[in-house]
This record gives C-alpha cells, sequence and structure tokens, in this order.
C-alpha cells in the first residue's frame, strides 16, 4: 500500500469536491488525488498544499497521496508492541487509528490509510 513520500509542487483543485480533497496532481504520469489529512481528522488546515510533503498510497486500484506538514523518519515497530488506542483519543483521530505505541519520549499513534481514505457515508452536498 505505502509507495514513497514526495513534495508537492503543483496541484489542481476539483471542483465542487469536499474540503477534504487538497485536489489532484500528475506524480510520474499518474493521476494522484491528495487528501489533506489535517482538514480528514478535523484539524486546523496548514495552508497550502504546495511544499507541503504527501504519503503516496495505493488502494482500491487508485494512487492517492495524504497530505502531511513533515515526515520525521519511516519506524518498522514490532506488531506485539502496538496497543488499543486510549478511549481518551479525539473522535476524529480515533476513528482512523489502528492503535498507539510507546516510543522513548512520545506516543506513537498509527493510522489506518484505508480509513483515511474511506468516504462512505461522507457524501458532500452538491
Amino acid at each position: 500500500m505505502f509507495q514513497d513520500v514526495f513534495a508537492v509542487a503543483s496541484i489542481t483543485r476539483v471542483p465542487l469536491a469536499s474540503s477534504e480533497i487538497a485536489g489532484i496532481l500528475n506524480l510520474r504520469g499518474r493521476i494522484v488525488t491528495v487528501i489533506d489529512l489535517a482538514v480528514r481528522l478535523q484539524l486546523q488546515a496548514s495552508g497550502p498544499a504546495i511544499g507541503r510533503l504527501a504519503i503516496g498510497v495505493e488502494a482500491g486500484g487508485e494512487s492517492f497521496g495524504i497530505l502531511v506538514d513533515s515526515v520525521a523518519e519511516v519506524l518498522s515497530l514490532a506488531d506485539s508492541d502496538r496497543e488499543s488506542p486510549p478511549i481518551n483519543l479525539e473522535q476524529g483521530l480515533a476513528g482512523v487509528s489502528t492503535g498507539i505505541f510507546w516510543l522513548e519520549h512520545e506516543l506513537l499513534v498509527v493510522l489506518d490509510a484505508d480509513r483515511i481514505l474511506d468516504f462512505r457515508g461522507r457524501a458532500a452536498a452538491a
């Protein structure tokens, strides 16, 4: 599912798309739908997509870029160390989380790309 991380150099807004859809772009000959993760999680939008990073994923035969503010590092963690999300996790985040990992000085919330890209029941009014 995960493919790569890329910088957004240009993006085309999609008329009548929900606010979660930042737009589309051409990435090495493929049309990629860009999802703004902050908007999807009902957080404060981080500003324009240009210059930000996107995590490239494939789902349902389509290419997506999940727009993020930054990527610090990519970790390989043992699934046996993953714990269930805490019950007090914010509702939007809990809806797309598959668990947490306790790292040395921080808590890592694991997000499920399939849940992030699941827009069923969230039809936009046209």
